[in-house]
């Protein structure tokens, strides 16, 4: 994944034309990189960092603990929140909180095979728009390709995550409570699209995350390689 942030960087200070005369300078082993060398470089760094950032986000509080992708209540829950915790209920909110985060932890485990098969579709035209394209590039390729896809597959896990986690009862407990309390207007959201919608989104979080570590930090150059590529837009 390091691989192709730094190329990302690198290229997108340069012109076309000038791409494959960098490209030629690096050193390799067997000669020169073919373009489909560089595509199968760009898939072979994407597989082993889109492996990194979701796996860290399918572990007990990937989400929870994670401040980048920690899932709130929606809009219209937020009183619901602020409504339990004004009647010493705080501990029953955070709960509430905890077991979507869960359900969007086990959701994410269905991302990393469609991410690959979106990996294994990368062309040279493709690597080439990612190498010269904005900073967050191959984060934009990714959700392109996967968005529709990854949404499908978490609904029904996020929904089936409720019942497994209680998210389920628990929720229907704290609205309960909540609409229970004298003067508030009964409240009945879509929990599972929103949450649905809030795990895509951390997962393409995280991986914009991965690519601007490589970007802008030297101590993510972990290489002779990452040093050298580098060094050309320092």
């Amino acid at each position: 994944m390091k691989k192709i942030f730094l190329l990302l960087t690198v290229f997108s200070l340069i012109s076309c034309a000038e791409l494959q005369d960098v490209v030629n300078q690096l050193p390799q082993s067997g000669g020169v990189l073919s373009n489909a060398d560089i595509a199968s470089g760009l898939r072979q760094a994407l597989d082993l960092g889109i492996d990194k950032q979701v796996t860290k986000l399918t572990q007990t509080d990937g989400f929870y603990k994670n401040e980048l992708v920690k899932i709130l209540l929606p809009e219209e829950l937020q009183k619901v929140d602020k409504g339990l915790r004004d009647i010493g209920l705080g501990n029953l909110a955070d709960e509430g909180l905890k077991v979507l985060n869960r359900a969007a932890e086990d959701a994410v485990k269905e991302a990393t095979p469609i991410f690959v098969n979106a990996v294994k579709g990368i062309t040279f035209d493709d690597a080439k728009n990612i190498l010269l394209g904005e900073d967050n590039a191959a984060t934009q390729y990714l959700t392109s390709k996967t968005q529709t896809e990854l949404y499908d597959k978490f609904h029904p896990v996020i929904n089936n995550s409720f019942a497994k986690v209680g998210a389920d009862q628990i929720w229907s407990n704290l609205i309960n409570k909540y609409n229970a309390i004298p003067f508030t207007n009964d409240v009945n959201p879509d929990l599972t699209d929103y949450v649905t919608q809030e795990a895509l989104s951390g997962v393409y979080t995280m991986i914009a995350v991965e690519e601007k570590e490589i970007r802008t930090k030297v101590s993510s150059r972990t290489t002779d390689l990452l040093k050298k590529v580098f060094a050309l837009q320092d």
